[in-house]
């Protein structure tokens, strides 16, 4: 198995910073379910293998982020799977001037958070998911517009995640202002900043370029349920 913590970015951040977010069993994790569904086995012996798989009959569907599609895993079938390139940030491009403002988001704010996620589908949000990391925002006459925060935490590295934009309210420069936000407060931390694009989201892929993230490898997200 690889030894560097975005090889296997599930496996270790819930088995370090955010394990009082997993459930484990044996060899396996999951994320609580109210927080996610990422799922992660120590490895690919038979016992993990089988402990992963007790989780996803037990707790619902799940998504494994590794550098390879997974062998089969007793008690599930795969309903997806999607080539990732996972991008990091050593640096971030300077801040500009915006006309809105960006405001922190907490458990006040949780059921926006979720119907604006639902909404627009940046990636697995559950009712608990903003409690991973902070999140931002920016509303509108009232209203949550747009969002981003953090999501995996592995030793030295926090993931930007859960960028999204209402439809009624794109073009106006939130979700890049946003991300990048959330990557200079993780680069304050001492951190190095990370995320996860869909391989052939070309336009994904050019705005996190433009704000220095840069491609440091392909990753499998494999989506298992029940069988």
């Amino acid at each position: 198995m690889s030894s560097h913590v975005l090889d296997r970015p599930v496996w270790s951040a819930f088995t370090g910073r955010q394990a009082d977010r997993a459930i484990r069993r044996g060899l396996a994790l999951r994320v609580a379910p109210a927080f996610g569904l990422f799922t992660a086995a120590a490895d690919t012996s038979i016992e993990a293998l089988s402990d992963l798989g007790a989780l996803v009959v037990e707790h619902g569907v799940g998504g494994l982020v590794e550098l390879a599609a997974p062998p089969p895993i007793p008690g599930t079938l795969v309903v997806s799977s999607a080539m990732c390139l996972q991008m990091v940030a050593e640096t971030v491009a300077p801040a500009w001037d915006v006309a809105f403002e960006m405001l922190p988001l907490g458990d006040a704010d949780a059921a926006e958070m979720l119907a604006l996620a639902t909404l627009t589908k940046p990636g697995p949000f559950f009712a608990r998911t903003h409690q991973l990391g902070s999140f931002i925002g920016v509303r509108v006459d009232g209203q949550l517009v747009a969002m981003a925060g953090e999501r995996m935490r592995p030793e030295g590295y926090t993931e930007a995640s859960g960028v999204c934009v209402h439809p009624d309210h794109r073009g106006k420069g939130y979700a890049a202002r946003l991300l990048r936000e959330v990557t200079a407060r993780i680069l304050a931390r001492g951190e190095q900043a990370f995320l996860h694009s869909y391989a052939d989201n070309a336009a994904a892929i050019g705005l996190y370029e433009s704000l220095g993230y840069r491609g440091r490898r392909e990753v499998v997200f494999t989506i298992l349920a029940a069988a």
